[in-house]
C-alpha cells in the first residue's frame, strides 16, 4: 500500500486533535502541518506557512507531492481554498467558497435558513448603526448582536440592556473592531435553552451525524464572563434523547444539506450546526462549516472509524458505503487558557507537566496555542492546551480529565472547573 503524504492546514487543537486521529490510519504516510504548533511537531512535520497563504500552500503541495490536504479552520475556506487547489488539480477536503458561506457570512446564512424554512430565531439584517439603534431601542430585551462575518467566535453579544446592544452596534459599525467581518450585523432575539453542537460528514450527496457535543462559550464558570472559542465540551451529551437526534437530523441537517442542493451548491465536509434546546424544539444558532474546536477534541477521542477512509469516501461520494463507528463511553475536553484570555494576553510562558499528564492511558493531551522556543515549550496563544480524557460514564471523564489538568502548569493558567456539570444536571 502507497501511504499517503497528508498536509493538515491550521495552528490550533482542533488540528492537533485530527493529526493525531490521521496518524493511527495505516494508510497515513508523512504528516506535515501548515503552520501547526508545539504539539503538531510530534506527528509530523511543521511548515511555516500561515494558513491563509493560499498561494504558498500550493506550491508546497505540489513541490512535496502531497496526496491529500485538509482545509479545517474557517479563514482559508471562506478565501476558497478548495476551489484554488481544486483548480490547479490537488485533492483537498472541505466545502468550497460559496458553500463555507453558511459560516462566513451570518446574513446569508440567516437568509439562507429564513428561503428553506429551518428553525431559527427571528432576526434583521444591518449596515446602518442609526437603522441598527433604532430597531434594538423598539426591542424586547434581551437582545442577540452579531457580526455577520468571521471575528473567532468573539462577535456575538447577548445584550441585558439597550445601552449594552448600542455599544455593541457601535462597536461593530462605527469603530469597525470587528473590521469587515462587522460591517454587516445580524440583531436576532434571545433564545433559552441548553446549547448544543451538531456535527456531520457530508460527501454532498449523503450525510452522517456524529453524537451530540456540548461546547462551554464563556470564559467564567456559570457560563459569566465575555464568549471565547470555547473552554470545554462533553461528548455524547447525556439529556439529548434518541428521539432528538432525530429530529435534529431531519429538521436541521437534512434540510440543510438538500437546501445547498436545490441552490446549486453542494456542501462537502463538516456542516456544524450550533443549537439552541427551545420549548419549542432545536432552533439553529449560526451554522459552521469546519470541525468545531474544542468539540474535535473530544470526537477524536471517540471516534472508531479510520479517519482517512471517511474522508476518501466523501472525497468519492461514497459515504454512504461506510459505517462510522463511534466508542461507547464519554469523552471531555477541558481548554487550559492564557491568564487575559479572552481579552489580551501574555505568550512565552514555559509549560511544563505534560508528559505528566499524559501518563494516564485515558488521557491526550492536545496543543493549541503552543511554540517550541529554545528547546522549551511555551505558550503562543489565548487558548493554550485541551485536557481530554474518556471514561465509562461522564463523570469518569471528566474526573479523569481534571486530575490531569492539576499536572500541567503555566504562569496565568486559567480554566473553567464546571465543564459539563450542566449536562450532568439536566
Amino acid at each position: 500500500m502507497n501511504k499517503l503524504k497528508v498536509l493538515i492546514i491550521g495552528s490550533g487543537g482542533r488540528e492537533h486533535a485530527v493529526g493525531w486521529k490521521v496518524k493511527q490510519s495505516p494508510k497515513a504516510g508523512e504528516l506535515f502541518f501548515a503552520p501547526g504548533n508545539g504539539g503538531t511537531v510530534e506527528l509530523g512535520t511543521n511548515v511555516d506557512i500561515k494558513a491563509t497563504d493560499i498561494p504558498a500552500l500550493i506550491d508546497f503541495v505540489k513541490r512535496e507531492k502531497i496526496d491529500l490536504t485538509l482545509a479545517l479552520p474557517d479563514d482559508p475556506l471562506a478565501l476558497g481554498i478548495v476551489d484554488e487547489f481544486r483548480r490547479e488539480g490537488l485533492k483537498i477536503w472541505g466545502p468550497t467558497k460559496a458553500a463555507a458561506r453558511l459560516e462566513s457570512s451570518k446574513a446569508h446564512a440567516k437568509d439562507f435558513m429564513q428561503r428553506h424554512n429551518l428553525p431559527t430565531a427571528k432576526f434583521k439584517t444591518f449596515t446602518d448603526f442609526n437603522e441598527a439603534k433604532n430597531y434594538v431601542e423598539n426591542h424586547p430585551l434581551p437582545i442577540v448582536v452579531k457580526a455577520s462575518g468571521l471575528a473567532l467566535g468573539k462577535g456575538v453579544v447577548i445584550c441585558e440592556t439597550k445601552d449594552e446592544a448600542i455599544f455593541a452596534l457601535e462597536n461593530a459599525l462605527v469603530k469597525k473592531v470587528f473590521g469587515e467581518a462587522g460591517a454587516t450585523v445580524v440583531v436576532e432575539e434571545f433564545l433559552t435553552g441548553p446549547e448544543i453542537s451538531a456535527h456531520a460528514f457530508s460527501d454532498g450527496v449523503s450525510y452522517s451525524l456524529f453524537p451530540p457535543a456540548q461546547d462551554h462559550k464563556r470564559v467564567g464558570e456559570n457560563d459569566t464572563g465575555p464568549n471565547t472559542g470555547g473552554m470545554g465540551t462533553v461528548a455524547p451529551v447525556p439529556f439529548v434523547s434518541r428521539d432528538l437526534i432525530k429530529k435534529i437530523e431531519d429538521e436541521v441537517v437534512a434540510s440543510a444539506l438538500s437546501g445547498m442542493k436545490k441552490d446549486g451548491n453542494i456542501f462537502e465536509g463538516i456542516l456544524f450546526p450550533g443549537l439552541m434546546l427551545t420549548a419549542d424544539g432545536p432552533k439553529i444558532l449560526e451554522f459552521n462549516a469546519r470541525f468545531g474546536d474544542p468539540e474535535t477534541q473530544s470526537y477524536m477521542r471517540l471516534l472508531e472509524t479510520d479517519l482517512i477512509d471517511i474522508i476518501e469516501a466523501c472525497l468519492e461520494k461514497k459515504l454512504s458505503q461506510i459505517e462510522i463507528k463511534w466508542k461507547k463511553g464519554f469523552a471531555c475536553n477541558i481548554v487550559l487558557a492564557s491568564a487575559g484570555y479572552p481579552g489580551e494576553y501574555e505568550k512565552g510562558k514555559k509549560i511544563s507537566g505534560i508528559k505528566e499528564a499524559g501518563e494516564n492511558p485515558n488521557v491526550v493531551v492536545f496543543h493549541a496555542g503552543t511554540k517550541i522556543d529554545n528547546n522549551n515549550l511555551v505558550t503562543n496563544g489565548g487558548r493554550v492546551l485541551g485536557v481530554s480524557a474518556v471514561g465509562n460514564t461522564l463523570e469518569e471523564a471528566l474526573a479523569t480529565a481534571y486530575e490531569a489538568v492539576d499536572k500541567v502548569h503555566f504562569e496565568g493558567k486559567q480554566y473553567r472547573r464546571d465543564i459539563g456539570k450542566k449536562a450532568l444536571r439536566l
